[in-house]
């Protein structure tokens, strides 16, 4: 029975800034960002968005009366969950008025955990062919104003869903993860925003890579030659640059040329948002199969990466229409509203955070499908723009 990724799309908020202007209120030469990190706009969050009004704008974009009456599991993957108790998911679930009979869980291992929830939709799919997974990778990226760590964040999220006889991506039998107990990127339960050993991340991303990448080929005996993309994990796009120049070296043949020009067209959409956590791969997947050469019968390598540390190496083969089964990701990209770096830093410390005080927040110029619309009584209250 053929499993697999059946639709895609994903949401971000409705405003950005521009990584030129960041720089030159930073003091940094702009190349450091543009080239450095690999980035040129960043999502900024407004405080009436968080991961459960993300998520649910991800996945309304494939809702139809009839998939909903299918999906019976909901797995939102998030590091960025707004109650230590109560699932993202219940949330979502809500805003998107699914069934009661509906499974819902929330799913935590740094950026990897989206990939988690596919491994177990099609687990669940095997299961019962007739249903429908959801699976939501949400999240905001934080490191703080003027930190090191500020030019990687941004937010947004992927919603997909999987199915038997899918629509877009077959997934193949073989998948390969691994794991050790690594501090590189972490986030203390008082702490509002992340904390990363940079460089140490990126050498250890590279070799769970490297070390995933090799057993899946001893697993399975495909080379290079087999795929016509290997897709990454983009927390910034040059991290995926980092990556395949690791496995490919100086390699100047038809293989590497393919794989470098795939990569750069999977880095599209991820130089305009920013860090992902769990989506990013996924965007890499829809920035590839809408600026890329992508066609049916190829096969795509898919690189997952959590910090802490969990990877995972897979793949999957694009089946006849995938075209389709995607969002408009560049028009929803285009509708954004750009803002001066003051404003970004005034939404910055906007945030409802940690506080445990009511407030309400002013959706009048959020033009969000769903809204955070404050706190009350220690209970976030939620609603959709209609």
């Amino acid at each position: 029975m053929k499993i697999g990724i059946d639709q895609l799309s994903f949401a971000t908020t409705p405003y950005y800034i521009d990584l030129v202007e960041l720089a030159k209120a930073r003091d940094v030469d702009p190349n450091k960002y543009l080239i450095g990190i690999g980035q040129e706009k960043q999502a900024v969050v407004p405080p009436t968005q968080d991961a459960v009004t993300l998520g649910a704008a991800a996945a309304q974009k494939l809702m139809t009366p009839e998939l909903k009456e299918r999906i019976s599991t909901v797995l939102v993957a998030t590091e960025s969950g707004v109650d230590n108790s109560k699932a993202t998911a219940i949330y979502i679930k809500h805003l998107l008025g699914l069934s009661m009979f509906t499974r819902v869980v929330e799913l935590k291992e740094a950026c990897y955990a989206a990939t988690a929830g596919v491994m177990m939709a099609k687990g669940l799919v095997a299961a019962d062919p007739q249903s429908v997974v959801l699976v939501i990778g949400t999240d905001i990226a934080r490191y703080g104003l003027g930190t090191p760590g500020e030019v990687t964040q941004g937010a947004g999220a992927v919603a997909m869903t999987v199915a038997a006889n899918p629509r877009l991506l077959e997934l193949d039998q073989v998948s390969v993860a691994a794991s050790d107990d690594i501090m590189d990127f972490w986030r203390p339960l008082y702490a509002e925003n992340a904390m990363v050993d940079g460089k140490y991340s990126t050498q250890v991303y590279i070799n769970f890579f490297l070390e995933t990448f090799e057993r899946y080929q001893q697993m399975t005996g495909r080379q290079l030659a087999d795929f016509a993309a290997l897709l990454f994990h983009l927390p910034f796009t040059k991290m995926g640059k980092k990556a395949l120049d690791a496995l490919l070296g100086d390699r100047d043949d038809l293989d590497s040329r393919r794989l470098r020009e795939a990569l750069t067209a999977s880095q599209q959409y991820s130089r305009q948002v920013g860090n992902l956590y769990t989506g990013s791969l996924y965007l890499g997947l829809l920035s590839y199969l809408q600026n890329g050469h992508a066609k049916a019968g190829q096969r795509l390598g898919l690189f997952s990466y959590g910090s802490g540390a969990e990877g995972e190496f897979y793949s999957g083969v694009l089946q006849p229409g995938f075209e389709k089964q995607l969002n408009d990701v560049s028009a929803d990209l285009g509708g954004r509203q750009q803002i001066s770096i003051s404003e970004y830093e005034q939404l910055f410390n906007s945030q409802l955070g940690l506080s445990a005080e009511d407030v309400t927040f002013d959706t009048s110029k959020d033009p969000s499908p769903f809204w955070l619309t404050g706190q009350k009584n220690h209970q976030r209250q939620y609603k959709a723009n209609n």
